[in-house]
């Protein structure tokens, strides 16, 4: 698999990363040892690059990731991290704390977890809006000189906050939600972050999988599914959607490809400094997950796909409104 260098300063990447989440049951039930499975397939596909984050069902995750490594010698393999989000006991997220004080709080707990003296590259989840950035950025500027964390990333915030953290410290990339139905970073943040020299890790490439090709209205209807409760998934909206859907799959076949294997591929076709994150909790999802790298979209292709998917094409929000209220990705750049 291909090498990207993440950001001008970041460490050299796998070409596409594994999201972990969902193998902590947020998208339905998932199985122990066959997530432990498709990590190990993943490493041995040649997949260097595995984010998670310290709330994903309260540390689950994490446990999870330091047991299928702990026979991987640790430089083999970059660990990526989200701190900051509160959560109650019954799940909910209750908000955010990235004060220094409360970022040295999970990063211990989160190298306990995973069982190693170092994150490759820890970021907050979302804004903290009752911290400057600048006061979070300089908590782990000095967390990165301590030797605890070797990179500093951010998640789902807008240009004019990436630019004053990355004033602060060297930004490596920005994880944010980048799609054929999820375009908001080319307004002016994709822009902002090749400026700068900053990567994008992108996360829900397939749309948490409604354009996977496998999503169907009767989907998501066994254990807690919290897909279920976006707007995206929901009445009219996820008809309109599975509509495109079956555009995707006629270009597909077209391509002589997958759904899913011509959605990566697009999102690895927007840019060298793009790390599309494939969420994969199965080998049999890792592996067709990985064939979009052999996957060629040719000039007709690509103008295809983008007749088919203009920007803002989904029907619905990304997230829920209470939600969206909280992503600062969402506000417009004002420099």
């Amino acid at each position: 698999m291909e090498q990207h260098k993440l950001g001008s300063t970041g460490p050299d990447v796998s070409s596409l990363g594994l999201g972990c989440m969902a193998m902590s049951d947020a998208y339905g039930p998932a199985d122990r040892g066959e997530s432990i499975a498709t990590i190990h397939a993943a490493l041995d596909a040649g997949i260097t690059l595995l984010d998670t984050g310290d709330f994903y069902t309260m540390g689950h995750n994490e446990m999870l990731i330091r047991e299928a490594l702990k026979d991987v010698p640790r430089d083999k393999v970059q660990l990526s991290v989200k701190f900051g989000a509160l959560r109650g006991p019954a799940g909910d997220f209750i908000g955010m704390d990235t004060r220094p004080a409360a970022t040295k709080n999970f990063l211990a707990y989160s190298l306990q977890r995973l069982g190693t003296d170092y994150i490759d590259v820890y970021r907050p989840a979302r804004l903290d809006p009752t911290i400057p950035i600048e006061e979070t950025i300089g908590g782990l500027a000095d967390l990165v000189k301590a030797g605890y964390i070797r990179h500093i990333g951010l998640s789902e915030v807008g240009s004019d906050t990436i630019r004053r953290a990355h004033a602060v410290h060297p930004i490596v990339d920005l994880q944010i939600e980048y799609s054929l139905i999820a375009r908001g970073i080319e307004r002016d943040i994709l822009k902002t972050c090749r400026e700068l020299g900053i990567s994008i890790t992108a996360y829900g490439v397939l749309g948490r999988g409604l354009i996977s090709g496998h999503w169907s209205k009767d989907s998501g209807k066994v254990g807690k599914d919290f897909r279920l409760m976006s707007p995206r998934f929901q009445g009219a909206n996820l008809d309109a959607n599975l509509a495109l859907v079956e555009q995707l799959r006629a270009i597909a076949r077209d391509v002589g490809a997958t759904p899913a294997q011509v959605a990566i591929a697009w999102v690895a076709a927007q840019g060298k400094e793009i790390v599309p994150l494939i969420g994969a909790k199965t080998r049999t999802r890792l592996s067709e997950a990985l064939g979009a790298t052999k996957v060629t979209l040719t000039p007709a292709h690509l103008a295809a796909l983008a007749k088919a998917f203009p920007p803002n094409v989904a029907s619905g929000t990304r997230y829920a409104a209470e939600q969206m209220a909280h992503l600062d990705s969402e506000k417009p750049a004002t420099a």
